[in-house]
């Protein structure tokens, strides 16, 4: 899957609008304490190295705050930052630095968290042509923007929400009345969409082989279930590994053919970057 654009926008003008909400709201009464008209430059480096990514985020909250404030990015999204790089310069009134800052910075320091962990996972699957996903578990109101990030460190998006594409599980399966009649069912609600059905056993497999779902999901199969899987469907659908995987076993699950793995941890539980913005006035 890939971002729409005019999705991607969308979900950058309702971030930073949050973001200015929630920490600025009527004014930053701290930033009323440097006089009105004083310049200041200021340079953001990270304390840590990093895949930097958040850039469109960025430019956005601060171009929608005060447009006046000059943005120099020394690196772009996707690129390795070293501890104690330089990144990014700004410069304009104190009063707008100093106001953008903690905002601005969440917004790196979480999507870059999510591109390096990315990528970091991705080195694992070097030379092998297994494809990491994310998943939708992902932080409230941050879906978009921290799948953007996966895609900057080197992942790809799994669908977007439950619009774009069909993953049928235990229970929609159970609600259906069957793998094939849920399957059935799907192509006719949504003619075009990708079909995904999640199966937990060698029974299921086949029902969806048959049923010709795009892509099914091999919950929590063994890595000799796996390989075995891989051979007996022979490409007559993609085959997506999911649970009970870890940074420790990722290659492993790749060795097996799987086109896929999807991993829950690449957006849900990330840590994030250390910056620092460090602030001068002439």
């Amino acid at each position: 899957m890939s971002i729409p654009e005019s999705l991607l926008e969308q979900s950058i003008q309702i971030n930073i609008q949050q973001a200015l909400q929630e920490d600025v709201g009527d004014a930053d009464i701290t930033a009323l304490l440097t006089p009105e008209h004083e310049q200041a430059t200021a340079t953001v480096i990270s304390r840590e190295d990093m895949v930097l990514a958040g850039q469109p985020w960025v430019n956005a909250l601060i171009q929608a705050y005060d447009p006046s404030v000059e943005i120099n990015w020394l690196c772009n999204d996707g690129d390795s930052v070293q501890a104690n790089q330089v990144f990014l310069k700004l410069s304009g009134t104190a009063r707008s630095l100093l106001t953008v800052e903690r905002a601005a910075l969440n917004f790196i320091q979480t999507l870059s968290a999510v591109a390096t962990r990315t990528a970091e996972y991705v080195r694992q699957l070097d030379g092998l042509h297994t494809r990491l996903l994310d998943t939708r578990k992902t932080l409230p109101g941050l879906r978009i923007a921290q799948k953007y990030a996966v895609t900057v460190g080197g992942g790809q998006n799994h669908r977007l929400g439950l619009f774009d594409a069909f993953l049928i599980k235990e229970n929609h399966i159970m609600a259906a009345g069957g793998i094939a009649e849920a399957i059935a069912r799907a192509r006719k609600i949504a003619p075009g969409k990708p079909v995904e059905v999640e199966v937990e056993n060698w029974d299921e497999l086949d029902q969806a082989i048959e049923a010709h779902a795009d892509i099914v999901m091999l919950d929590n199969f063994s890595q000799q279930q796996m390989t075995d899987a891989v051979r007996h469907v022979a490409g007559r659908c993609k085959l997506e590994a999911s649970g009970n995987i870890t940074l420790n076993n990722l290659r492993d699950v790749a060795t097996t053919g799987v086109d896929y793995i999807s991993m829950g941890v690449l957006t849900k539980d990330v840590k994030a970057i250390d910056l620092s913005m460090r602030f001068n006035t002439p």
